[in-house]
């Protein structure tokens, strides 16, 4: 079960139709069906998202509800699907040096489609200043430990407990983070998957890359992080980590770096292929589970 996150969006509505005392008139809120194999928690969030779309439309505003992503399917191209993540890998590696070579690829984080902003996240930004604190006082937030509130608040706050009951966040949070440490150690001594885990860690040295860890809900990402660490700045537009800004790799420059990439990635996805088909199935049961394959 996990907690609301934090909402930066409203509606599609235009901002002519906003009215004189800064609110936007009411409007339709969208539509949002459920799908018929949603797992209890995504349905949850789906009532979550309804809900917030009722309650801002009583308070003058209207939200466009956005479908929740499954935990499946956020995770079928890193592993729980060997046949999708096998075609990502083949183009993109891990997705580093992919970004600075197909910097308008969809695909990639950072690119231009992938950073659209949603229709919602567009209509905050064209609300004047007043009429944005009228908004996010509809919308409300986050428990504030430093005020003692344990729940969210505003519209955010009444989708809560309409999905998930009378239980407090601060409570369910508490809850969730017990039972993600149940998960993982239950995952992390499993002696089916350990065996797996050793088998994978093997088939990595004999490729000539290094093991960290074997620690079952380690592994998996194990390889990734490495490329990640070790990935030079301008792979992709932003801050690095001083905080200054850094100019993106050329695609001339990135193409060597992605080559290596896709090889590390490939090599890495065929040792773990029985490892991951394992642990996926035992992972996406237990929701909350901290780590993946």
């Amino acid at each position: 079960m996990s907690l609301l996150p934090l909402l930066a969006a409203c509606s599609t509505e235009p901002a002519s139709q906003l009215s004189g005392d800064g609110k936007v008139s009411a409007g339709s809120s969208g539509q949002l069906d459920v799908p018929a194999d949603a797992s209890a928690d995504v349905k949850k969030r789906y009532i979550v998202e309804k809900t917030i779309a009722a309650c801002m439309k009583k308070q003058g505003f209207t939200y466009t509800p956005e479908p929740p992503m499954d935990i499946a399917s956020s995770w079928a191209h890193e592993g729980a699907d060997y046949e999708l993540t096998k075609k990502f890998r083949q183009k993109y590696g891990f997705g580093y040096a992919a970004a600075a070579v197909y910097p308008d690829d969809p695909q990639m984080s950072g690119s231009k489609a992938a950073d659209k902003p949603s229709a919602n996240a567009e209509y905050v930004a064209s609300l004047t200043p007043g009429q944005k604190t009228a908004y996010d006082k509809a919308m409300g937030g986050p428990p504030d430990p430093k005020t003692g509130e344990k729940d969210w608040t505003g519209c955010q706050g009444t989708a809560n407990k309409e999905a998930y009951g009378s239980a407090s966040a601060q409570e369910r949070s508490t809850e969730t983070q017990s039972q993600n440490q149940a998960n993982a150690q239950a995952l992390n001594g499993d002696p089916k998957l350990v065996g797996l885990a050793q088998s994978y860690a093997s088939c990595l040295k004999k490729d000539g890359i290094p093991v960290t860890t074997t620690q079952v809900t380690s592994m998996g990402e194990m390889v990734k992080l490495q490329v990640a660490m070790a990935a030079p700045a301008g792979l992709g537009a932003g801050p690095v980590a001083d905080g200054t800004d850094t100019k993106r790799m050329s695609k001339e420059e990135a193409l060597p770096l992605l080559t290596k990439e896709i090889d590390l990635a490939m090599k890495d996805l065929d040792c773990g292929k029985d490892f991951r088909a394992a642990y996926f199935p035992k992972f996406l049961k237990a929701p909350g589970t901290t780590g993946a394959g």
